[in-house]
């Protein structure tokens, strides 16, 4: 049975979208731009980042764009000084939450975070930084992960899961202490569930999971050939 049509506004716009799908589908499938770092075509939303936070008239609430169905008559804004505001107090507190040292990181000029970051105008953070010690995982013989890059967005965790069906990832703790695990907290090299693939590096929109023999700025993610591989899945079934 085919989906029903429903109109909302975005940004005063008049679109068409479909019953079922998120704020954020809509607002792609109508080419309107809701800046994210966690979410990644075809595969489940989470809300991680919010970043792709909006505003729905009649509400005083914030809502994220990645996980909020459309409904009939919703107006949504995704714009205002209200809106950049708090994306910017959330990508603040990813960089100090971590070790996010752009002149010697291998995705330097090609980091999502980075990008957003620019776009944002943050030049400098008026938090104060926490600089954890983390670990570096470079056991893999072609991968290495990078606790300090890390902006637990989840996209490795269910790029594994949802794509290459090998579960290797996961999270483990909560809050400050969240880190990403293979194979219950096994070093990567030795997870014997992971295919070796690569899916998850070029995922990840930073630099904590990189391919090993690359310097600083050479890192960069093949993004689009993940999600086509989404695509063409779902056209399959």
């Amino acid at each position: 049975m085919p989906q029903k049509k429903i109109s909302i506004r975005i940004d005063g716009e008049l679109i068409s979208a479909l019953e079922g799908q998120t704020i954020l589908q809509a607002a792609k499938a109508n080419g309107k731009y809701i800046p994210t770092l966690c979410d990644l075509d075809g595969l489940t939303s989470v809300g991680a980042c919010r970043i792709c936070l909006v505003e729905v008239s009649g509400s005083e609430r914030l809502f994220p764009a990645c996980t909020t169905p459309i409904q009939e008559g919703m107006s949504v804004t995704t714009n205002s000084p209200k809106l950049t505001r708090y994306r910017r107090i959330s990508v603040e507190l990813l960089l100090i939450e971590r070790n996010h040292v752009c002149a010697v990181c291998v995705s330097n000029g090609h980091c999502e975070l980075q990008t957003m970051a620019s776009a944002l105008g943050i030049g400098t953070v008026g938090l104060a930084y926490n600089f954890p010690k983390l670990s570096i995982d470079m056991s893999h013989p072609r991968f290495v992960l990078d606790h300090n890059r890390c902006i637990l967005c989840t996209r490795c965790v269910r790029v594994c899961a949802e794509l290459e069906g090998a579960h290797m990832w996961e999270l483990t703790s909560r809050g400050i202490h969240a880190r990403i695990v293979s194979e219950m907290n096994e070093q990567w090299g030795k997870a014997t569930s992971c295919t070796s693939c690569g899916k998850c590096v070029h995922a990840c929109p930073t630099g904590a999971l990189a391919e090993k023999g690359w310097a600083v700025e050479e890192m960069v993610k093949k993004i689009d050939a993940v999600t086509s591989l989404v695509h063409r899945r779902g056209a399959q079934v």
